[in-house]
């Protein structure tokens, strides 16, 4: 891999790029963690391989620092390739001009065709403006065995998805790990519980700044959050944990269930294998239909990138169906290239089976509205995990910020 500088840098260090020279890509990228960082290396090896004329310079960065050093290299010089997401994060940047237009890879490749799943969350103004390479379920992933021990079955319904937390806090189990340390991870149950509690098309217009955030609707998914959040079923002290820092307190069976993506699968522990489980987000209101979130990663072309030419090649690799089959093959993720073949993995396949019942989907909360308003919503989320007393007041203050950003 003599050609691939591959640099792992905090948000201190992220102000340095390098110019790229001519004949070099430059690739800046968020996959640090274990499992995608694997995955990407092989993928620039194999287009080097393939593209012997062509330079690699990957750029590794952390995740958190990522999203705030973008800003900066897309206005400024920015590289030739950077790893994004669909949704309203990919709007973001269009509305500013700061995304390449790259209809003609779609028209040329027929992605319309062989990508359906990722066609809308990937167009905009009718044109299309980046590459889906991978998107994958959200849910609730479980101990297995913790359950089996205490006669519990996976819960289908709100009642029933009590009436697991109560059973395993009174044997000492924190029912739900979760970190919120970079906020986020809250963002994922409030897209839950308003999806169940309010349906996808509501969901959708409070994202689109359509709906006030004080809306009597909008306080009852707040009210079923409050359930769970007054009994005590969260981690204790998760504002100070990362998702990751989460996840031991369920491998060592301190905590039973969490609440988010199969991003987490490929860290399982091996010692664990067949004692985890995973089970779709309960129902809380039958006639509601149900729909899911499906984030959908990406990658784009900066609109000041120096090599446009080579950073078309490089999306046309990942279309693929024999990248994306690749590619998911290790990030235990669904190709949204129809032609790819999606792992065999017993998550995934539940993961596959959920998202093809479902009435739709959402990307996910700061993908789906406003960065600012994300901003702040995932605070107000937060906050009020911690503070569920200050709901008035976190709702009043969100609803201020709905009308700033929105100015409807």
């Amino acid at each position: 891999m003599k050609k691939i500088q591959s640099l792992l840098v905090g948000a201190m260090a992220l102000g340095a790029i390098s110019i790229a020279n001519a004949g070099t890509l430059v690739i800046n990228s968020d996959q640090a963690d274990p499992a995608p960082k694997k995955a990407f290396t092989e993928m620039v090896q194999k287009f080097e391989s393939e593209n012997p004329d062509i330079t690699v310079k990957y750029n590794l960065y952390d995740k958190e620092g990522y999203k705030t050093a973008i800003r900066n290299w897309l206005s400024t010089t920015p590289p030739d390739i950077v790893f994004w997401y669909s949704g309203n994060r990919m709007k973001s940047f269009v509305d500013r001009d700061l995304f390449e237009d790259v209809s003609d890879i779609w028209q040329k490749l027929g992605l319309k065709e062989i990508m359906p799943a990722a066609t809308a969350a990937s167009t905009l103004n009718n044109k299309q403006w980046g590459i889906p390479y991978s998107y994958y379920q959200w849910g609730i992933y479980y101990r297995k065995d913790i359950f089996d021990k205490l006669g519990l079955s996976e819960p289908k319904t709100w009642d029933e998805f009590l009436a697991v937390n109560a059973k395993l806090k009174a044997n000492d189990v924190t029912p739900i790990t979760i970190g919120t340390k970079y906020l986020w991870t809250a963002a994922g149950w409030f897209d839950y519980l308003n999806l169940r509690t309010n349906g996808l098309d509501f969901h959708i217009d409070l994202m689109d700044g359509k709906i006030p955030y004080t809306d009597p609707r909008v306080r009852k998914t707040f009210e079923h959050w409050k359930e769970l959040i007054d009994k005590g079923y969260f981690l204790e002290n998760h504002a100070s944990y990362s998702w990751q820092e989460a996840q031991p307190f369920m491998y060592n069976g301190q905590a039973a269930m969490y609440l988010i993506g199969n991003f987490i699968v490929p860290n399982f522990p091996k010692e664990l294998d067949g004692k985890m489980g995973f089970f779709q987000f309960p129902i809380i209101d039958p006639a509601i239909p149900i729909a899911e979130d499906a984030p959908m990663e990406t990658v784009h072309i900066p609109a000041k990138a120096k090599n446009k030419v080579d950073a078309r090649k490089f999306l046309e690799f990942m279309a693929r169906a024999d990248n994306q089959t690749m590619l998911n093959d290790v990030l235990l993720q669904i190709p949204p290239n129809i032609k790819a073949k999606a792992p065999d993995d017993f998550f995934l396949n539940k993961g596959v089976a959920m998202l093809n019942n479902a009435a739709g989907t959402a990307q996910f909360y700061d993908r789906d509205t406003d960065p600012s308003m994300a901003q702040e919503g995932m605070k107000g989320f937060q906050e009020f995990m911690v503070k569920p007393e200050r709901l008035d007041a976190i709702l009043k203050r969100l609803e201020g910020v709905r009308k700033r950003v929105f100015k409807k």
